[in-house]
């Protein structure tokens, strides 16, 4: 198992693998389930170490039996810290004859990717502009302090309260973009901050559990729409039929578990319920307003924010591919589940600069102010692959979430009547 390597006498000899050894250590299988990774060449045994992973057990186990050295990158922030910690598990390293990227990935878009983060990291795109997200924090606490002012003063008829509701929907909202900004790491350059102000925003603003946020979020990132390592397409298939593929199978197994061809019509009502199983009430703000005053209106912009925050989440990931792992390379994997809205004033505040969703996914710690700067570069990338680039105006893309759930609904519903 591996190959040995000459070493002086009394140090212990370098062990080579292959790429075909590192793919037999994903963790699946009959016991004993090893995992094996690699980084930078060098191979990583994290049978052990992947429940104590700090960013969760299940994102670096959605990279055993692989290269990570991509993914690696992507998400630490303080790599030499991290280094540290990865020596204690190191057990060798790629043999000589062995490629430095795995065969199922694509060397030259690997090679050219790398060159152009090494060039958004001399540009500074990836440092963060703390006047940019002071401003924003700023603009939601006054809008959230402004709803609570409007009711004491003006007191809870309809009037005072419709503007109290859209202005603490609005606060919300923004500040469910800045903690998505904390959670990334991508507010201040060290960690430790980022990870205080999270807590803040996502637990006293919004009402919910950061470290439940984070935990789920980075395995969106790391391998998003492939089903059973993403998450955010765990509704598939108990909810929803989710991608063409997908959908076929479904009908093909005779599977039902919902009328999935109606699926884009309730949609509409299970997104909202999903939310809020997630979240729980945050009412520390008004507890001196009557009780059937106060949780109307917390229940009302629970119910808005909520809806705005799923119609753009998933604007750039159900209409696009939704499949298994198929282990390509960090440019095609983030490109074939993500697409662009177009760039505008509104555009950017209204999704928290998620419109840049190719960008953000590529860089997931770099703040979102340098979106617009690294695209042209990103575009011209992929132009040079052949990898399509979708960008598309906001009410379009709004509009392929229905159509592709419509479309998945009756692709399977054809394989279930008649294949």
């Amino acid at each position: 198992m591996g190959r040995g390597g000459g070493r002086c006498q009394g140090v212990p000899a370098l062990r080579f693998f292959t790429w075909e050894e590192i793919r037999e250590r994903s963790g699946r299988g009959s016991p004993p389930q090893e995992r094996w990774l690699v980084i930078e060449r060098k191979v990583y045994d994290i049978s052990h170490f992947y429940r104590r992973h700090p960013g969760g057990a299940r994102l670096i186990d959605s990279h055993a039996g692989q290269d990570a050295t991509d993914a690696f990158v992507a998400f630490h922030v303080d790599k030499v810290l991290v280094s540290k910690y990865l020596k204690s598990l190191q057990i060798g390293e790629l043999a000589p004859d062995q490629p430095s990227i795995e065969p199922t990935k694509n060397k030259m878009l690997v090679q050219d990717f790398r060159e152009l983060r090494a060039t958004v990291e001399k540009m500074g795109l990836l440092e963060p502009n703390q006047l940019f997200f002071f401003l924003h924090l700023a603009h939601i606490l006054l809008l959230d302090t402004a709803a609570w002012l409007i009711l004491f003063y003006f007191g809870t008829s309809l009037m005072p309260f419709i503007v109290s509701l859209v202005v603490l929907t609005i606060s919300q909202g923004q500040a469910s973009w800045l903690q998505h900004d904390l959670g990334h790491l991508s507010v201040f350059r060290k960690p430790k901050w980022n990870h205080l102000l999270h807590k803040f925003v996502m637990c006293h603003l919004i009402g919910a559990s950061a470290k439940w946020w984070t935990l789920l979020h980075s395995r969106h990132h790391a391998k998003p729409n492939c089903f059973r390592k993403d998450p955010d397409i765990d509704m598939h298939p108990f909810l929803f039929t989710l991608g063409k593929k997908f959908s076929v199978e479904l009908g093909i197994k005779k599977t039902k578990y919902m009328p999935y061809n109606h699926q884009h019509k309730y949609f509409f009502i299970t997104m909202y319920l999903e939310l809020q199983l997630c979240c729980y009430f945050n009412g520390s703000a008004l507890t001196s307003l009557p009780v059937t005053e106060f949780w109307p209106l917390v229940w009302l912009h629970r119910m808005l924010e909520s809806s705005w925050f799923v119609w753009v989440s998933q604007m750039n990931h159900i209409p696009m591919d939704i499949y298994y792992d198929n282990n390509l390379d960090w440019v095609s994997t983030q490109l074939q589940a993500t697409c662009n809205v177009e760039q505008s004033l509104f555009n950017d505040w209204f999704t928290g600069h998620l419109n840049f969703q190719i960008e953000h996914h590529l860089f997931p710690t770099m703040p979102r102010h340098n979106y617009w700067k690294v695209a042209p570069l990103v575009k011209s990338l992929c132009a040079k692959h052949g990898i399509e680039y979708q960008c598309k105006p906001l009410l379009t893309a709004f509009a392929d979430i229905v159509h592709s759930l419509k479309n998945s609904g009756e692709l399977w519903l054809d394989a279930y009547l008649h294949k």
